[in-house]
């Protein structure tokens, strides 16, 4: 499903697509071709293998901004007879199914209201200003993906500017210096940001992936936490099914495919399989 409207009017999209195509010019045409030269085999090779990281960076870039995060169909109602569904998010006061007022809909499980995008979104994770659009069931394995290649890609820039610096040849030293510093000292105050930013965001969400939750199932987890210790039990979150499962579950069952764009495991977003699942599973002792 894709989204209605443009992004035209979105000041941080257009500074990410100004960043990749700065990084990518400097990168190919300045880092690698002072560095191997690009009628080089090992420049036309960084540059082949700098391209194809920088294009699936860029698809699936626009993927997670274009791409719905998932709606609640206006006919849903949760099923409490359902023996199938063993378990039904409610309001943290009253004991009540979960009802958004804002857009007159039960909530599923794992959904939220954005007050960004003014609706429900389907295991929704958190609204991103960098892609102007929630990160949710639809799109995260997406938003993942892009920020994979995209700590690669700056990962690989930020070598070849050191690897340029230290190898630069001698020759024409002179002419055009200033212009290639500027190049260099921009690059530099972009990439090493940018390294550590998107390198941390990629841990988390890995983390995330590992447990299976999203960031707000994380934040809600730290409060239930404590109030499961507070009463004197244990709190363990529903979906986490174990880490190979987690991996399966949100990136697909296929491996080769983790770091490949296809959503097709992803289901209706109105489900989730829990560890109450197997738990009903197991014969009766």
């Amino acid at each position: 499903m894709k989204r209605r409207g443009g992004i035209g009017s979105s000041v941080p999209v257009t500074v990410v697509v100004l960043a990749i195509g700065f990084i990518y010019f400097s990168t190919v045409f300045v880092f690698i071709d002072r560095w191997f030269g690009l009628a080089s085999s090992p420049g036309l090779m960084n540059a082949a293998a700098f391209t194809a990281v920088a294009l699936m960076c860029v698809f699936n870039y626009v993927a997670s901004v274009f791409t719905d995060p998932g709606r609640v169909p206006p006919t849903f109602v949760p099923d409490v007879e359902d023996a199938e569904t063993p378990i039904h998010e409610i309001k943290r006061k009253g004991g009540d199914l979960r009802y958004c007022q804002k857009c007159s809909l039960y909530k599923p499980p794992r959904a939220h209201h954005c007050r960004v995008c003014k609706r429900c979104v389907l295991r929704m994770d958190h609204h991103c200003i960098w892609i102007n659009n929630c990160v949710g069931n639809a799109n995260y394995k997406v938003f993942f993906v892009f920020v994979v290649y995209a700590v690669t890609a700056c990962i690989y820039s930020l070598v070849l500017l050191l690897g340029s610096l230290i190898n630069e040849p001698e020759k024409d030293e002179q002419e055009n210096e200033d212009s290639s510093r500027t190049i260099y000292v921009v690059s530099a105050l972009l990439l090493v940001p940018l390294c550590i930013a998107l390198s941390v965001l990629l841990g988390w969400h890995i983390y995330l992936i590992l447990h299976n939750k999203t960031t707000i199932e994380y934040h809600e987890g730290v409060r239930a936490m404590w109030l499961a210790e507070k009463g004197g039990s244990v709190y363990n979150h529903p979906y986490d099914l174990g880490a190979y499962e987690n991996l399966t579950t949100v990136l697909g069952p296929n491996i080769l495919s983790w770091v490949c764009p296809t959503s097709t495991h992803i289901g209706s977003g109105l489900r989730f399989r829990t560890s109450y699942d197997d738990l009903a599973a197991l014969p009766n002792s």
